[in-house]
């Protein structure tokens, strides 16, 4: 590694290692050994494989002065042959190893990032929603990547270059002394001149470097939020594409202005450092020259010492920064580590039970909920916030208690906010109650598998979220062992079949970022066909008809009175014309059942749901019977297709 080379990494190590002096416990050091102990076989075979390239990297320069003295005293021409094939075979076998080396560390490395990224992914799926609705997405993200790479980096990088260039500085000192302690001596004595502006100019660089990155994450930022379809929408809506322009541009600039500065030191500092390089190397050929013609050292070993000075310069300047890599490696495992000891909210029993088969019940005691606080279910780093809020939870639920017997519907109506979702996360076991039970054919669901909720539930959320992905696969997310007949027969149960059958690549067509490329009850009608395909015997409808016209509900309901006949049901609507047939209906305010019964019996009673029910019909004293549903063909809403988009119209 010549003087320029060494200089150019030298000054990367200072740039992105984090100076970080916070002390290290030794659990934490178990916790990195119990990831790395799949992978220490490899390990230990690399790091043998360092001290052998170290060894090698010391012998080359011994033996070109060698070769140099051979020549100068004119030896046979065979010693000179024998020495330069020693040389090739040792360029040869460096080069094998090299490669080895490279396959062992990315085998390790690779193996590494698969470790903690899978540990890491599952152990996020666990968490609550509340975690997600807290939580950045590109902060976690992050720690998926550049703090999983930075903490490989420890091993791959920073382990066995530390080994590596001790063995190479301990064996290139020994050498040096033996061929001229005097050179040796003055040599060191430039070290402070190459080793201090690296340190200096590597910190100055790392300044701008991080003000680089803030300021690149925060144009990620804007681009991000503004790209989507909903965000450039809201910027097109409030008349604001000038002024998002010109605060992109501002950071833009400020990029290249730190870049124009990032470039111009690192010349100066690779500049200064390679004149060093130069300078010391003329002192080794100034006095090893004198000391040549004075007959008191051979003219191969003065080579042979110039040759030897980039392998001593080089890993003194490395080992100088090397407790800062280590350093920033070991903040990169305790990121990582943060999330993993986030504990997830909820925990499945080990012996675990199913819920029975046949038709279910569902059934509140008493439940009380209140949704946790920020420092149970989040991180400050990931919310980037100074410090969470620990204050406890608002209480959302008080004693509800109900019972929706198998193959009836249970209908929940009241006023924004007043509980009725949060019940249906209850009783999906997103998060567990702080008071009273919810059962499943009479099991707590927190005796219940995961597993036996998920395939005893089907959930038709408000939002109706779809992946970027096909019609089909959005569809056997439900059930992924369906068959082409039978997702063709859940998308005419929704209505759908008539327009997915129109489009160019049909079950193939990619919805778009959240089915944005569908219209919004097109992407419901998408999500009611999915349930229908999972056939569970539980259905929780939570507004599930909120996106659909009048004319496009009309022709759901059908599906909707298909998917739940015979099974139990749990109906959140602000619609109370979808409700009126319910075996139940509950009006929730602040988080209490405030009145229960019939449709009928509620109006009878005169109190908040006739309040309701007058509301939405004060221009008609009835409420209006649900029309019939049309043929799919006429339900079927129009599927926009984006300009220049692969997507057909329909009408």
């Amino acid at each position: 590694m010549d003087m320029q080379v060494t200089a150019w990494h030298s000054m990367y190590s200072a740039i992105h290692a984090q100076d970080d002096k916070r002390p290290f416990s030794k659990a934490v050091l178990r916790r990195i050994g119990g990831f790395i102990r799949p992978h220490r076989r490899q390990l230990m075979w690399f790091m043998a494989l360092s001290v052998v390239l170290a060894v090698l990297a010391v012998v080359t320069p011994v033996l070109a002065g060698q070769v140099v003295d051979a020549i100068v005293n004119a030896a046979p021409l065979e010693n000179v042959v024998r020495l330069a094939l020693i040389i090739a075979g040792l360029a040869i076998a460096e080069a094998g190893l090299g490669l080895l080396g490279r396959w062992l560390s990315s085998g390790v490395g690779e193996g590494l990032i698969l470790t903690m990224r899978t540990a890491v992914f599952d152990h996020v799926q666990r968490m609550p929603v509340a975690f997600f609705t807290r939580t950045r997405t590109g902060a976690l993200v992050s720690r998926l990547n550049n703090d999983v790479i930075g903490a490989q980096r420890a091993f791959t990088q920073v382990l066995s270059g530390v080994v590596g260039n001790v063995v190479t500085l301990v064996l290139t000192f020994v050498v040096m002394v033996g061929i001229s302690w005097q050179i040796t001596l003055l040599a060191l004595l430039l070290l402070p001149v190459f080793v201090i502006p690296a340190r200096r100019m590597g910190t100055r660089l790392a300044r701008l470097q991080r003000e680089a990155a803030n300021h690149n994450a925060l144009m990620s930022t804007q681009m991000t939020e503004r790209f989507s379809a909903p965000g450039a929408t809201l910027v097109k809506l409030f008349g604001r594409p000038s002024r998002e322009s010109t605060e992109f541009a501002l950071r833009a600039r400020r990029v290249r202005d730190i870049g124009v500065r990032t470039a111009m030191v690192q010349a100066v500092f690779v500049t200064a450092l390679t004149l060093v390089s130069a300078l010391a190397l003329a002192v080794v050929y100034g006095l090893g020259g004198f000391y040549s013609l004075s007959g008191q050292l051979d003219a191969g070993a003065v080579v042979a010492l110039a040759l030897l000075l980039t392998r001593l310069y080089a890993p003194l300047t490395a080992l100088a920064s090397a407790r800062v890599e280590v350093m920033s490696a070991l903040v990169s495992f305790e990121r990582v580590f943060e999330v993993l000891d986030l504990k997830p909210l909820i925990t499945e029993k080990p012996d675990a039970e199913t819920v029975p088969e046949g038709p279910v019940s569902l059934e509140f005691d008493g439940v009380d909920f209140a949704y946790p606080s920020a420092d149970k279910v989040s991180l400050a780093s990931l919310e980037e916030v100074a410090a969470l809020d620990s204050r406890g939870g608002v209480q959302v639920l008080h004693n509800v208690s109900f019972k929706a017997e198998p193959g009836h519907m249970v209908a929940l109506v009241g006023s924004s906010g007043a509980g009725k979702s949060t019940i249906a996360q209850l009783t999906a076991r997103l998060y567990d109650v702080d008071g009273g039970a919810v059962r499943l054919s009479g099991i707590d669901v927190r005796d219940l598998s995961a597993q036996s909720i998920r395939e005893t539930l089907g959930v038709v959320t408000q939002d109706g979220h779809l992946f970027h992905d096909s019609i089909r696969e959005n569809l056997l997310l439900a059930r992924p062992e369906a068959t082409e007949d039978e997702l063709w027969d859940a998308l005419l149960r929704a209505r759908l079949d008539t327009l997915v059958r129109s489009l160019p690549d049909k079950l193939d067509t990619v919805v778009g970022e959240r089915g944005y490329r569908l219209s919004g009850g097109e992407r419901q009608r998408l999500t009611i066909a999915r349930i229908l395909l999972a056939r569970p015997r539980v259905v929780i409808l939570d507004e599930a008809t909120a996106h659909l016209d009048s004319t496009s509900e009309a022709a759901v309901q059908d599906a909707l009175a298909e998917a739940l006949d015979g099974r139990t049901s749990l109906v959140i609507a602000h619609r109370l014309s979808t409700v009126r047939a319910a075996d139940l209906i509950l009006v929730i305010e602040d988080g209490r059942v405030v009145e229960r019964g019939t449709h009928a019996e509620l109006l009878a009673a005169g109190g908040r749901y006739e309040e309701l029910h007058r509301t939405q019909f004060e221009q008609s004293p009835e409420a209006p019977e649900a029309p019939e549903a049309p043929e799919p063909s006429e339900a079927a809403e129009p599927f926009r297709a984006e300009p220049g988009g692969d997507l057909a119209t329909v009408r």
